[in-house]
């Protein structure tokens, strides 16, 4: 007589054979999204305007009280293709995983929201 193995739904077998092109994509992709968002914090470091503090009028040191154009072009360009590369690694992934476990990438949405919002903001103070 044949014994019956215990199955559980909750633990089902790993049956992927090995890691398809796909998860390299999207690897590939949200590094290439936050180093580029890394990127954009540096660039707007140097193409935003600058800051006034008190020793800086005390000795008299210029400030500069507008955003760099040319800068802001790279920079505005640079959180837009960072925004792509996290939508699109989000969406490779929403049809590559077929389970509720995968990993939901939170960490993408995050930096999307955060690209978006920046880029908002961006446009609101070059527009005044």
């Amino acid at each position: 007589m044949m014994k019956r193995q215990k199955s559980t739904h909750s633990a089902q077998a790993e049956r992927r054979a090995t890691t398809d092109i796909w998860f390299y994509a999207v690897q590939t992709l949200s590094i290439l999204a936050w180093i580029m968002f890394l990127f954009a914090l540096v660039m707007s470091f140097y193409a935003a305007p600058d800051k006034n503090y008190g020793v800086l009028r005390f000795h008299d040191i210029e400030i500069r009280r507008f955003w760099l154009t040319p800068l802001t072009g790279y920079l505005y360009l640079v959180l837009w293709f960072s925004a792509l590369a996290s939508y699109f690694s989000l969406m490779i992934d929403k049809y590559r995983s077929r389970r509720r476990r995968d990993n939901p990438q939170f960490h993408l949405y995050f930096l999307l929201t955060v690209n978006l919002i920046w880029l908002v903001v961006i446009l609101h103070h070059i527009a005044d």
